[in-house]
């Protein structure tokens, strides 16, 4: 039985678009061909050419729930990442209770059973309530996450670090690092640059991050653990994680569209350009973009952390760490890297579908039998960015009322409607 015949359609596939229909049912693609006829009880839905991609994936959201829903629900959460045309999300384990044993864990697989519009796939936590201490019952959460992180708060002992990848590597799991040594942050809360020294703020040094990044790749290299490094922002992240690849370290990276696009002379003394990692300079802005083309940045997550209004409001010293950015994410690569020609859109799919796809063990092409997990896009209108018209609870970001092409005109999560934007 067919639920949805999606009409005129171009396909990105293989690095190309096809002019298609496809045909939806019972969760899955049917078909798809030129032309198909209009089956009796199908919904007919016109897209006038406009693109269809795979479902994105995410491996780096905050949810905030259970424990913080008043920055954000599973349910709002998931509405935003469908908005963006996400069709699989990460969420990370900073939360209350934090999901470090099965009992906590339970209570959010709970909520993303009952609330969830888009498939969630849960971090547990590495140690006992992110303390960077005791391990977390890393064998009983194994089987129901995405793996395991302590975001929000880097490791700072080695011999924590080394025994948590020692466990990961038996259980088959992914560490997904927070990388930051305490030690080097002296007060900071902006990148220890230009901005900082013109505008009398306290800085973060590049080292806090890089520091911490070449101490794990030594341990993954040594414990064979699947490593992967959270929102890399520092030139000298880059280097080391290309250098570890060149040495056969099974080892993956993220970055996120803000440090991809703006760099710390961008700032503005507003709270909506605050977030952990900072802004660095151009220099390191330049540097994650070559490290994307040569293939040491494998992937762009969004670290989508929404926080309230009064957390956001206190200015670049005062304000909450953490910017939204899923219903942003596309349409600001697309504009600012596809576009202008630095980035094929092939390579931008690959980022933000199939590379994260291959390293997590999920997400779909787009071929007949496959679930039925698409997003749709308007490649050629602008519009400028509203948060107050966000899914997301979360307000703050650094895109706003900035003009981006791309409009997501519906995302479908196993053959069902998870967003359609209304026709003007």
């Amino acid at each position: 039985m067919l639920d949805y015949i999606l009409k005129n359609a171009k396909l990105f596939v293989d690095g190309q678009f096809r002019s298609v229909d496809i045909s939806v049912g019972e969760g899955r693609i049917v078909s798809i061909a030129s032309v198909l006829p209009v089956f009796p009880n199908a919904t007919v839905i016109n897209l006038h050419h406009a693109a269809v991609f795979p479902g994105f994936v995410d491996v780096h959201v905050h949810l905030r729930e259970p424990g913080f829903s008043s920055k954000e629900t599973i349910c709002t959460g998931t509405r935003s990442a469908a908005r963006g045309g996400y069709a699989h999300v990460c969420s990370m384990p900073n939360l209350n209770p934090v999901p470090d044993c099965m009992e906590n864990l339970e209570r959010q697989l709970d909520i993303i059973r009952k609330d969830a519009a888009v498939h969630v796939h849960p971090y547990g936590s590495i140690t006992v309530g992110e303390q960077g201490e005791a391990l977390a019952d890393l064998p009983a959460m194994a089987p129901y996450t995405a793996g395991f992180s302590d975001d929000g708060k880097g490791i700072q002992d080695r011999a924590v670090m080394r025994s948590a990848m020692e466990e990961a590597r038996r259980l088959g799991k992914i560490i997904a690092a927070h990388c930051e040594d305490n030690s080097l942050l002296r007060g900071g809360y902006i990148h220890d640059g230009e901005y900082a020294r013109l505008h009398g703020h306290q800085g973060i040094c590049s080292e806090s991050e890089w520091g911490p990044i070449a101490r794990d790749l030594l341990l993954a290299e040594e414990t064979g653990c699947k490593y992967h490094v959270c929102h890399v922002s520092t030139k000298e992240s880059v280097e080391h994680i290309r250098q570890a690849k060149a040495r056969g370290v099974d080892v993956t990276c993220e970055t996120g569209p803000h440090y991809l696009v703006f760099h710390d002379m961008d700032l503005q003394e507003d709270g909506r350009f605050k977030m952990n990692p900072p802004l660095r300079s151009e220099e390191d802005r330049q540097a994650l973009v070559a490290g994307i083309l040569d293939g040491t940045i494998d992937m762009i997550a969004t670290d989508h952390a929404p926080h309230t209004a009064a957390e956001k409001a206190k200015g670049l010293a005062g304000s909450a760490m953490g910017v939204v950015g899923l219903e942003t994410a596309f349409a600001a690569l697309y504009t600012h890297l596809v576009r202008p020609g630095i980035l094929s859109l092939a390579q931008l799919m690959a980022l933000l579908h199939d590379h994260p796809a291959r390293r997590f063990g999920f997400g779909t092409p787009l071929a007949e039998g496959q679930p039925a997990d698409l997003t749709v896009f308007d490649l050629d209108t602008a519009y400028r960015v509203d948060p107050e018209q966000f899914q997301s609870m979360g307000r703050a970001t650094p895109f706003a009322g900035m003009e981006l092409y791309g409009v997501c005109k519906l995302t479908m999560v196993d053959g069902k409607i998870v967003w359609q934007e209304e026709e003007q």
